[in-house]
């Protein structure tokens, strides 16, 4: 998810003892503006801030990002500096190498970070996808967690509400209650989160580096899902990631089903943009 804002960089939001000696914003953020610094000691820095964020958002970013680098072994930027209002990373490559060696490795690096397990779905504290809470509660059944905290908590949002019928509300409700009929059971993994196309960036050496998670233990195909259907991504990094960890039956078909989860989400941030409630409704048709 992303929007445009226009927060200004104000001295709050930099490393103490620095200023910015130019700035050019950057796309994407739904809470934040994103800005590129030369700072005046010397270091490019990127810079997400927001005075409208509450504190300790940022907070949890820069937990999430340390979690896939010491515990997942997924490559992440440098931290340089979390305040209340602010998170300072260090600057890397602004062109995305779209080459089939950077798609591969970047699949093979999700793969591996699929490699540590956990024996529940969930994490010690809920957490934040956009601007709303992504809840976290533990539990052993990764088919109940998904339900009630990936479907059915969209559900109660105004947005949501607003966007569908009575009737197609309650239709996802059962689905939600359908899905161990739909779903391969799978373990609980560590996971990104919220992984697309944007939130892959490259080093100086052009390899893969990641950024903006919303990390919990749950199925690895979520983040597969949201891979395959926000688009962008070539083929030659699902073939990557499944020669590490191989697929169960025809994966392809239950993308649209596990992405459901992103697309509630983007409803219950922006309303009823109609492509996203015609893909919903098209979940609902071809899983009820």
């Amino acid at each position: 998810m992303q929007a445009d804002k226009t927060d200004e960089l104000t001295p709050d939001l930099l490393p103490p003892g620095t200023r910015a000696l130019r700035s050019e914003p950057l796309t994407g953020g739904v809470a934040h503006t994103i800005w590129r610094v030369a700072l005046s000691d010397g270091r490019e820095v990127v810079v997400k801030g927001g005075h409208s964020v509450a504190e300790g958002f940022f907070g949890q970013e820069a937990e999430s990002l340390e979690v896939l680098r010491d515990v997942g072994g997924l490559p992440t930027p440098r931290i340089l500096h979390v305040g209340p209002h602010s998170l300072v990373l260090e600057a890397l490559n602004s062109e995305l190498p779209d080459t089939p060696r950077f798609w591969e490795g970047a699949g093979r690096a999700v793969a591996a970070l699929h490699g540590r397990g956990s024996d529940r779905h969930g994490w010690d504290h809920d957490g934040m996808l956009g601007l709303l809470p992504q809840e976290n509660a533990w539990d052993e059944d990764g088919y109940r967690f998904f339900a009630e905290h990936r479907i059915v908590r969209y559900l109660r949002e105004p947005k949501v509400e607003a966007a569908f019928e009575t009737a197609e509300l309650r239709a996802l409700e059962r689905l939600a209650e359908r899905l161990p009929s739909l779903v391969p059971e799978a373990p609980a993994v560590l996971v990104h989160g919220d992984l697309w196309r944007a939130n892959i960036i490259a080093d100086f050496d052009d390899q893969p580096v990641f950024i903006d998670p919303a990390v919990y233990y749950g199925w690895a195909e979520i983040d597969v899902s949201m891979m395959y259907c926000t688009g962008g991504v070539p083929e030659e990094f699902f073939a990557a990631y499944h020669e590490v960890r191989p697929p169960v039956g025809d994966w392809r078909e239950r993308m649209t089903l596990l992405n459901l989860r992103e697309w509630l989400c983007v409803v219950a941030h922006f309303g009823a943009e109609e492509r996203y409630v015609r893909l919903i409704r098209e979940v609902l048709k071809r899983f009820s």
